[in-house]
């Protein structure tokens, strides 16, 4: 019985064959925990990838620079301001007296390594395991920065657009009409709007972060959906049980979003993964052209224009190929596995 119960609510005999269903594709299944643990390795980015020790040991007392900034004078130097912990000076002072604990990768996206052996953009070593780029940053710790400024990018704006593409669907759907006819009319105009234009245009005037380019992004997004969820509540909302709860007097915001709205969520969920998958290869193209994040930004987008610029260092380009068609792939399958979860036709091997 504890097999069929969630968060203290009991599965229905629906859900349980769509989580079987999802299960059975292997493929999906199996790519759904591979994307997992890399975001979660890109979400504690700063514990895998830094330039400030996890822990440090000095006279007895403990420090984690990884949390806290800690002035130089801290550790026995001259200067207030704060510790450099790849000072040579700093390190052996810290290691007289006590010893310093490091991430598996000792540099941050943002940090300039000066003592390579060859210019940058350096060839993979043992110290840089992907090579550097041209401006002598590690790229194995700008590509888990850039992972996952990507994919909290593309959630964030799969979300809202969600959020707002399914309300605008539901009334037109629900209520037809002159209401449908003027939304359509109104989306067709506006998704005719030449979007890199206006983006040259808006970048022009202020500069681009990542929240103007989630709110740009948000502006033309939202109508993915729309479509999809119209055409359910133009379906259903003539049906029997529908008719139903209006005849007992139930409000239509009641009816849309607690009678209508779960039958059009199946179609809307199996497009969601895929609408992940555009953010990201939206906000990469963004970066790639130079109009997407702010220069020095930890970008996947940023890492493919180093390669187009770098030809000599193929590692650039193939990191940047390799990273972005696995994260693409593995978001493609798990959509798959999602649309045969909800697929009713669908039956549990």
């Amino acid at each position: 019985m504890a097999a069929d119960r969630f968060l203290g609510m009991r599965i229905t005999p629906l859900t349980r064959r769509r989580i079987e269903n999802f299960r059975a594709n292997r493929r999906g299944y199996g790519a759904m925990w591979l994307f997992l643990a890399l975001l979660l390795l890109s979400l504690f980015a700063e514990f895998v990838a830094n330039d400030k020790p996890l822990l440090v040991r000095y006279d007895g007392a403990f420090y984690m620079p990884v949390f806290r900034a800690y002035p130089e004078t801290a550790f026995g130097g001259e200067f207030p301001t704060e510790a450099d912990y790849r000072d040579p000076y700093l390190v052996r002072r810290i290691n007289d007296r006590g010893w310093i604990i490091w991430p598996p990768i000792p540099y941050s996206y943002a940090t300039v390594i000066y003592d390579l052996k060859e210019p940058a953009p350096s060839p993979p070593t043992a110290r840089n395991w992907l090579g550097t780029d041209d401006q002598a940053r590690d790229v194995l710790a700008r590509t888990i920065y850039g992972f996952r400024i990507s994919v909290v990018f593309g959630f964030a704006l799969t979300i809202l657009s969600s959020i707002f593409g399914v309300a605008a669907g539901a009334v037109q759907g629900y209520y037809g009409g002159v209401i449908d006819l003027a939304f359509q009319r109104f989306i067709e105009v506006w998704s005719g709007m030449p979007q890199l234009f206006i983006l040259i245009i808006l970048a022009s005037v202020i500069e681009p972060s990542f929240w103007t380019l989630l709110v740009f992004m948000l502006l033309f997004s939202w109508m993915g959906l729309v479509g999809v969820v119209r055409a359910e509540f133009l379906r259903v909302r003539n049906f029997d049980y529908v008719r139903a709860a209006r005849a007992l007097g139930v409000g239509d915001a009641k009816v849309m979003f607690r009678h209508i709205l779960p039958n059009a969520m199946v179609a809307t969920l199996t497009f969601l993964p895929f609408i992940l998958s555009g953010s990201v290869t939206v906000l990469s193209a963004l970066d790639f052209l130079g109009f997407g994040l702010p220069p020095g930004s930890p970008s996947l987008g940023e890492l493919v224009q180093q390669g187009k610029n770098n030809l000599q260092a193929p590692w650039l380009g193939l990191t940047a190929f390799f990273v972005l068609s696995i994260m693409l792939t593995l978001l493609v399958f798990v959509g798959e596995a999602v649309r045969d979860a909800f697929d009713p036709r669908k039956a549990v091997r």
